[in-house]
């Protein structure tokens, strides 16, 4: 798939905008793809009419941006002026129609991005595995025959980069959502440090964890995204000197029940960067341990979720996911002093983690511990809780931690995708870019 930085030396000479939306339009339309599981709203006319406005701004060389007129998809989670968001459930689909964009939307157009259209997602977030029972499940790129689960909850966003029906995608990371299925569809999913970018518009999971950020081709996709969401000036991605960096890697958890093949993988990356300079120290970074006890009621996400759809679960509870609902109804259990308690504890554990870390550049580790799974053989609850569990528990530490955090494809051309995860310091976004553009030259140099 064509990256961003390429299609803008392409637009305006060998290309143009109408020919990329067209391109697009007829991967979604085609019937034997992932079309129709992946988007829920396709804004053809809209698009098209866009392209042509900006092929002729283009050619005047009035165009907002290099990368105007380039096609990008837009999670269901997201306002857009005019239409409902349904945030991928069926509760919401007579709500009235947003009347303005939401920030990053309205960002992403003012840089002359094309929003395509509203991509598929798991029901209001709240899973890391990307099914979704109202309108589908998009399928995994990796041995689609097998029908393996995209993750999520982006899904549709990753599926809609991997199969070119977009060329950039805006999703939301609460858990991981961004990073975990770029990490099993094989693509690049950024995690910005939470509320650099405005969650405004944005229908909230858990307004303390929630973070937006984009999935795409490559590293550099993703910083130049990134930095049109961010409101900040185009980032100039000079790749961080791999000799002297120095990543950590926890020895507590995040190995833990490592699929032999991600297992491989993983070592084979950390191989590579050794090789390349990189010095990666074994840490026992114990306080991870902890996490299970300081989320044992399902945590701020769950008691946060609560509290957003408590009216609308009294009111429609059948309309939900019963996976999603048990999630949401978690936060039931918690009183306000278990809130303010575990407010407490995660300003103490980010303390303790932030002085263990502080010496090195960015912690390191498999973003997931297991290649993507059939959706077959997530039909029993048991099934579903286990793996969902899996997906979620390395990329929702840089979530509590209030950090920045990165998935890399690390496996080789032809293999099961697998991710490579950086997780950066609170607001040291951009270092992490640079550092995950010299990492993916080593780790993953024929997918880049």
């Amino acid at each position: 798939m064509p990256s961003l930085l390429q299609l803008t030396a392409d637009l305006g000479r060998a290309m143009k905008s109408c020919g990329l939306v067209e391109q697009c339009l007829a991967r979604i339309a085609d019937q034997s793809g992932e079309g129709q599981r992946v988007f829920l709203k396709v804004h053809t006319e809209e698009a098209l009419a866009t392209a042509d406005y900006c092929d002729r701004l283009r050619a005047r060389g009035a165009a907002p941006s290099p990368f105007a007129g380039i096609p990008v998809s837009i999670k269901d989670l997201f306002d857009i002026a005019g239409g409902v968001t349904t945030a991928g459930s069926i509760v919401l689909k007579d709500a009235p129609a947003a009347k303005h964009d939401a920030p990053a939307v309205a960002r992403l157009r003012a840089a002359g991005f094309i929003p395509i259209g509203r991509t598929n997602m798991t029901e209001f977030a709240f899973s890391g595995l990307g099914i979704n029972p109202h309108y589908d499940t998009p399928f995994n790129p990796y041995e689609r025959q097998a029908g393996r689960i995209p993750g999520g909850s982006s899904s549709g966003a990753a599926v809609s980069v991997t199969d070119g029906m977009a060329f950039g995608a805006l999703g939301t990371d609460t858990g991981g959502s961004c990073r975990i299925p770029a990490a099993l569809c094989g693509i690049v999913g950024f995690k910005p440090t939470a509320h650099r970018v405005p969650t405004a518009g944005a229908f909230p999971l858990s307004t303390s964890l929630d973070s937006i950020g984009p999935l795409a081709a490559t590293v550099a996709c993703c910083a130049v995204l990134d930095a049109v969401l961010a409101g900040e000036p185009a980032i100039d991605l000079t790749p961080f000197p791999l000799a002297g960096l120095r990543l950590a890697l926890s020895q507590t958890m995040v190995l833990e029940n490592l699929e032999p093949a991600v297992a491989r993988t993983f070592e084979s990356a950390l191989s590579a960067l050794r090789k390349a300079g990189a010095r990666i120290d074994d840490v026992a970074l114990r306080e991870l341990a902890e996490l299970p006890q300081i989320n044992a009621k399902g945590g701020l996400a769950a008691a946060e979720a609560y509290a957003i759809h408590r009216r609308l679960i009294a009111k429609a509870d059948k309309m939900y996911d019963p996976r999603v609902l048990s999630r949401i109804m978690r936060g039931q259990e918690q009183d306000a002093a278990d809130y303010i308690d575990l407010v407490n504890a995660r300003a103490d554990f980010i303390r303790r983690v932030d002085a263990v870390t502080a010496p090195y550049d960015a912690l390191v580790m498999p973003t997931v511990p297991v290649t993507a799974p059939r959706l077959a053989d997530l039909a029993d609850d048991a099934a579903y809780r286990s793996a969902n569990f899996l997906v979620l528990r390395n990329p929702s530490i840089a979530n509590f931690l209030n950090r920045c955090s990165i998935s890399i494809p690390c496996h080789r051309v032809g293999d099961a995708p697998v991710g490579l995860m950086l997780i950066g310091e609170h607001g040291d976004d951009r270092r992490l870019l640079s550092i995950a553009a010299a990492i993916e030259a080593v780790v993953s140099p024929g997918l880049a």
